[in-house]
């Protein structure tokens, strides 16, 4: 009889996980993100058919490819009875089963707390459970948090967390795999883990919501919540309504001239490229977020909803990957776009060309004793871009903290002078100086942990 394997696709941009799960004849696909093609591919390859699509919740993180996925192969879109939305689907709600193929079945199990009608999905071969599959319910070592659906349900939701997770790890052998989609970095967990494997027996001697009593796992849960992407609100509307394909064809390719237009009007010019070759050489007026790091959620989370987006890249892959990115969450198209290099984005005119200084903490902490390096303006201002959580454990003496986030709307709350802006390991500040250098401002871009702060000599103070 064929093993039932599980295959993990990864979306490290966003922190997310979906999954494949097949006996070698046909497949189920969990959560599954926009970019439908990647499963597609992923079931041709191992010769299998997908014949179940299953979405443990209306997701908060990512335009969802379920309802495209399963109209396109004609599988069976498994979507919770209780979800209000505006297409067809296989209604399914806790205690239901659903038989896979002969050897795979799937148990659905009620786990509310990450929202209100969240499901996850108890997998099992001929001889038993194998895992489940957990959303945004039990996480490796968290869970889910529990106020996206509004704050005022993050109390009465992480209780039910929390009896949630208690639910599965009661029904599970100890030998059970978790597959949860969030807890790589997503926003959509209370704490995020380095973890890349887990059982229920391992969550039982780790996990919070298995260890602590549910008062005290409720203020642990509600205390561990800071902001999240403003993107977000967008999410769970297109999610109910169902998402359609998406269009990733080139996106209309921009001349020097219409990008000087683009950027004397505003607009969020973008360069794809990192962070030191922004600082090198880049087109003045246009905004460092590279691919290198989590590009799609601080760009979605900054600009406003709408707004054209114009993307620049060393490569037209380098775009397309970004375009990819961006439609997972909704951005379905750029205004324009544009490969190459600063110079060819400058037509040869070097006068719209600029550089951006960059330090580390100990040439700022030689600046602030009067002994700037390399010529760097002395600093003025020291400006801390990390979000409240961090900012609260810790902070540089005399800095000013203005989250990334709220950056383009707390512009002039920035005093003046010469900024140095950091964050917590170079990625944050980048966009934060070239924001900020847009804006007329003098600006270094402090590119460094901030673990390396009090060992430069900064005092660092938690008030």
């Amino acid at each position: 009889m064929p093993a039932i394997r599980i295959e993990v696709v990864e979306t490290s941009s966003l922190g997310d996980r979906s999954y494949l799960a097949h006996d070698g004849r046909v497949a189920l696909v969990v959560d599954p993100q926009r970019d439908i093609d990647r499963f597609l591919t992923l079931a041709g390859r191992l010769g299998v058919r997908i014949t179940h699509v299953a979405e443990t919740h209306v997701h908060n993180d990512y335009v969802s490819g379920g309802l495209a996925l399963a109209r396109v192969t004609g599988a069976a879109y498994l979507v919770a009875v209780d979800d209000d939305v505006a297409f067809d689907r296989t209604a399914v709600t806790g205690g239901d089963e659903i038989a896979v193929s002969d050897t795979m079945r799937v148990r659905v199990v009620a786990t509310p707390g990450h929202t209100f009608h969240h499901l996850s999905y108890v997998l099992s071969g001929p001889d038993g459970p194998i895992g489940v599959f957990t959303g945004g319910s039990l996480l490796f070592g968290t869970t889910g948090r529990t106020d996206l659906v509004g704050p005022e349900h993050a109390r009465p939701l992480a209780r039910r967390q929390h009896a949630s997770a208690r639910r599965l790890a009661g029904l599970l052998p100890d030998g059970a795999h978790i597959w949860p989609t969030h807890g790589f970095g997503s926003f959509c967990t209370v704490r995020q883990s380095d973890a890349t494997d887990s059982t229920i027996g391992q969550e039982k001697r780790s996990n919070p919501a298995l260890r602590l009593e549910a008062d005290d796992f409720v203020a642990q849960t509600l205390d561990g919540l800071d902001a999240y992407p403003a993107y977000y609100a967008h999410m769970g509307v297109l999610n109910t309504t169902g998402a359609d394909l998406i269009d990733l064809t080139p996106a209309h390719a921009a001349g020097a001239a219409e990008l000087r237009e683009r950027i004397a009007a505003g607009e969020w010019v973008v360069d794809l490229r990192s962070r030191k070759a922004f600082g090198q050489r880049h087109l003045a007026g246009t905004l460092s977020f590279g691919l290198d790091g989590p590009m799609s959620t601080w760009l979605a989370w900054m600009a406003e909803w709408g707004t054209p987006l114009t993307l620049l890249g060393d490569s037209h892959e380098q775009v397309a990957t970004a375009q990819r990115e961006l439609a997972r969450i909704g951005i379905d198209r750029p205004a324009a776009a544009a490969s190459g290099t600063p110079q060819d984005w400058a037509a040869g005119d070097t006068a719209l060309l600029a550089e951006l200084a960059s330090a580390s903490f100990t040439d700022l902490a030689a600046a602030r004793a009067g002994n700037a390096p390399r010529n760097l303006p002395a600093p003025d201002v020291v400006l801390d871009v990390r979000l409240r959580s961090e900012w609260e454990a810790g902070h540089i003496e005399g800095a000013t903290h203005v989250p990334l986030p709220d950056l383009p709307h707390r512009l002039d709350e920035v005093p003046s002078g010469t900024v140095w802006a950091h964050c917590g390991s170079g990625y944050r500040a980048a966009a934060a100086s070239s924001l900020l250098q847009r804006a007329g401002r003098r600006v270094v871009h402090i590119d460094d942990t901030f673990d390396h702060a009090a060992a430069s000599g900064l005092p660092l103070t938690d008030h």
